[in-house]
């Protein structure tokens, strides 16, 4: 049996459904069967109407194992969880199919400012015209009968969202998988009816989602990480770019941070750090293992290791032959350039269609005859053995430099992958040549639970963090050199917050790497970086990461700089400022805060600015009150230019009607007769 949260349907409480509520969350939930006669099926689809024929399509194709990768399980019920992406091509018409135009098209940010929050009303509107990409969490059961035809059936239960919030979505189908099986339809129902009471979710933050009688508390991954192509735009701090770690390490620092990764790479894990130098400059990966769960949580595991880097690599968490961009990879010959993307794969036939793929890894062991639920891959874990205090250097290093395994691997190089056709082996394939060093001090800490189930779930979690911490700690040491890039500046004591802030310092390829070379990569990379370290940030730089990071990280450092300017403007004392100016800088003033009160005024009408309307409206009148007072100091010939604008005039005789300021009294700011 899985193991599940508990879950009832109380017949006295029935929610009732808000589809636009729904939306922030849910696109839809569906359900597909398996029909031996015409294929697969969406039986359900709830709420319905919400996906093109297309689309409907391409998800069934992906709910389902693929019957190659599949070994013979006999036990009478088998359930799995994994997941699938895909893009949306039916609802942007400006996609040509290329995974390279998706990473070009991200690099193209908006300047507007991430951290509006789209008014409720609007969110369903926003997020189906504007996502690219689609996620489907899938619950799958196949049943074994041998009085049925072809000795079985096969189901699954799909969460489909716009959002990789796999924290939330596992969990919810631990509950509403079998509770679907259980009563039907009224769970799709009951389910969609209490998500669609969720609060709006809020990245990088605990959340407690009551569900039924239960609650799911679950971290969503920061704003930083999430992709800006979600039609969604949250709250990003400013601290978020700053090269150190955070003092909560419980806090997610990228996407998937609940992902398997000491299970799903534990046979392969002097390898992670060739792995995350391959994900970091945007190299195309083929992950084949012989389970969707374990592709999908590989998939995971490696976009999870680049954090806190925004990770703009196309990934396919389970990519199956019937995907729409699958001839397009097909039909690349060799020499041909494969766009930068990460497919997780089962079907063997990928190893003869993309043969020519340049980095090729094999994770994963046959599931084991079972019923139990895999809540990650944990059938996926077990390569190495030993004592169980831990893995010991020795035993990682010795092993894999002994005679029999030095032929062994020379062996599989000269196989190649194409050897998998004949026996699934735990390895990786790939030229290139890595420039960080595994780190032995890391491998040392991490320990072997022997074959225990539940001791091995327990003393993976501890693994998984002792490993993220430290790539987490590796990628911001490695982006630390890009931090004066976004450093803000607040005014001078003594200087006018009202004229325009300084710009960022401006950022040149050439010159950074110039700059780099000559103060060295840093104490933490320079022990565990060999002397081409440099030829790693170029790659980088020429990489698919780099610009749609390093252009969300400047966007997010000029708003916080603007953020911080307008700040020191409200809490400045107008009177003491211009006390010390002279005649022109006070008629520069004036022409600066008026146009800062036209600008918050446009603002606070189009409602674009994201900033509570109340602080808005301080935020004016306080403006309104400085550009009196700077008036009223100015020579009166000077005033009498200045209202021959109707338009300041009656700025200015608004203001004096609604601010009462101490000093001396405002002059009369009537229309003045103009010479003639």
């Amino acid at each position: 049996m899985s193991r599940s949260p508990s879950f009832s349907v109380k017949s006295e409480f029935s929610p009732k459904l808000d589809p636009e509520s729904l939306q922030q969350w849910v696109v839809a939930f569906c359900i597909i069967r398996f029909d031996l006669e015409q294929g697969q099926l969406i039986e359900e689809c709830y709420p319905p109407g919400c996906l093109t024929q297309d689309e409907e399509l391409e998800i069934a194709f992906s709910s389902f194992p693929d019957s190659v990768s599949q070994h013979q399980n006999r036990s009478s019920i088998h359930d799995c969880i994994f997941f699938f992406r895909f893009r949306r091509r039916e609802r942007l018409q400006m996609d040509n199919g290329s995974s390279t135009e998706i990473t070009e098209n991200d690099k193209k940010l908006p300047t507007n400012s991430p951290d509006v929050k789209p008014p409720r009303s609007s969110k369903s509107n926003n997020i189906s015209d504007t996502s690219r990409y689609m996620y489907g969490y899938v619950f799958n059961r196949q049943r074994h009968d041998e009085r049925l035809k072809r000795g079985g059936e096969q189901k699954s239960v799909v969460i489909l969202s716009h959002s990789p919030f796999s924290s939330v979505f596992r969990p919810l189908l631990q509950i509403m998988g079998p509770l679907y099986f259980d009563i039907g339809r009224k769970a799709l129902e009951h389910i969609a009816a209490y998500v669609s009471m969720w609060p709006c979710p809020v990245p990088g933050k605990l959340m407690e989602l009551p569900i039924g009688n239960a609650a799911l508390k679950v971290n969503l991954p920061p704003a930083h990480s999430l992709p800006s192509e979600s039609g969604m735009l949250f709250e990003e701090s400013a601290s978020s770019m700053a090269p150190f770690l955070p003092n909560n390490q419980s806090v997610p620092q990228g996407l998937f941070h609940d992902s398997d990764l000491f299970g799903i790479f534990r046979g392969l894990l002097l390898q992670l750090w060739v792995l995350w130098e391959l994900l970091l400059i945007g190299e195309p990966i083929l992950i084949i293992a012989p389970t969707p769960p374990q592709c999908s949580e590989a998939v995971a595991g490696l976009v999870s290791l680049v954090a806190p880097l925004l990770c703009s690599v196309d990934f396919r968490p389970y990519f199956t032959i019937h995907d729409p961009e699958f001839a397009q990879l097909n039909s690349l010959h060799e020499g041909d350039t494969f766009p930068p993307m990460i497919l997780g794969v089962t079907n063997l036939f990928f190893l003869k269609s993309l043969r020519n793929m340049p980095h090729i890894v094999s994770v994963g062991s046959p599931a084991p005859n079972t019923n139990r639920l895999p809540f990650s891959s944990r059938s996926s874990t077990g390569r190495l053995s030993g004592r169980p205090d831990g893995f010991g250097l020795q035993q990682l290093s010795l092993k894999r430099f002994s005679p029999s395994n030095l032929l062994n691997a020379v062996k599989l190089r000269r196989d190649g992958p194409l050897c998998l056709m004949t026996e699934h082996k735990e390895a990786i394939w790939s030229t290139y040549a890595a420039t960080t060093k595994p780190d032995t001090s890391i491998l040392n800490r991490l320990i072997d639970a022997g074959m225990s189930p539940r001791v091995e779930e327990s003393m993976s979690v501890v693994n998984n963090e002792i490993l993220r911490r430290h790539f987490l700690e590796l990628t911001t040491n490695f982006l630390a050199p890009f931090g004066p890039y976004f450093k803000t500046r607040t005014p001078s004591e003594g200087s006018s917050p009202f004229v325009a802030p300084p710009p960022l310092i401006p950022y040149n390829d050439d010159e950074f790497l110039a700059s780099l070379s000559a103060r060295g990569p840093g104490k933490f990379l320079s022990k565990r970086m060999r002397s081409n370290w440099l030829d790693l940030y170029r790659r980088f730089l020429q990489g698919p990461n780099f610009t749609p990071w390093f252009q969300r990280r400047r966007t997010v450092a000029e708003q916080e700089q603007h953020r911080l300017w307008k700040q020191a403007r409200i809490n400045t004392d107008i009177h003491q400022l211009i006390s010390k100016m002279s005649e022109l800088e006070v008629v520069d003033s004036f022409n600066a805060i008026e146009r800062h009160i036209l600008g918050e005024t446009q603002l606070q009408q189009s409602g674009s600015d994201g900033t509570d309307s109340t602080d808005s409206a301080a935020t004016c009148q306080k403006l309104k009150g400085d550009l009196q007072a700077v008036f009223n100091v100015l020579p009166k010939d000077v005033q009498q230019l200045l209202l021959l604008n109707p338009e300041r005039a009656a700025l200015l005789k608004g203001t004096s009607e609604d601010t009462k300021l101490p000093g001396p009294p405002p002059i009369q700011v009537g229309s003045p007769t103009s010479p003639r």
